[in-house]
């Protein structure tokens, strides 16, 4: 384990270095962060005796490009979007079906618990009986009576 001296002259001498690196591979501030302290993480964990400060330097610089791409590559990054993207594709969502969201919201608290459950979270009559605390077929006949509720407020067009 390198000492606190050494590992703080390391990170005057090529942390600029390390956050521009990242940033090309990353595009991303916060990751640039999480990356740059795990470089010299390692780098303080490494017993590694360096012939000379150009083999510290790739040796960083090897080590910086390996975690980027291992982040770019994890399961975490690849299931994730950001959180621009998310509002972006509510409001697309919000505008396309804007008037089917007023009719819901409009609805009395108990019908529009189930209206929420069963088509928005996709659970099953049996399981929002559970959710809920109610009777299965009082959740079918809030189903229903919701189902006509809404076919009024929005005029039926035979889709359900």
């Amino acid at each position: 384990m390198r000492s606190e001296q050494e590992v703080n002259i390391a990170i005057d001498q090529y942390s600029d270095m390390i956050r521009r690196l990242c940033m090309i591979y990353l595009k991303n501030y916060a990751d640039t962060e999480d990356i740059f302290q795990t470089v010299f993480l390692k780098y303080a964990l490494n017993d590694q005796k360096f012939a000379s400060q150009a083999h510290e330097k790739a040796w960083l610089i090897r080590v910086t490009i390996n975690a980027c791409k291992d982040l770019l590559k994890s399961f975490f990054r690849r299931r994730t979007v950001t959180l621009d993207e998310v509002i972006e594709q509510a409001a697309i969502r919000q505008n396309e079906h804007r008037e089917v969201l007023e009719a819901v919201y409009a609805l009395p608290q108990k019908y529009r618990d189930v209206v929420y459950l069963h088509y928005v979270e996709g659970y099953s009559a049996p399981e929002i009986s559970e959710i809920l605390k109610k009777n299965v077929n009082t959740v079918y006949t809030l189903l229903t009576r919701s189902k006509q509720i809404l076919k009024e407020k929005l005029g039926d067009d035979g889709n359900e």
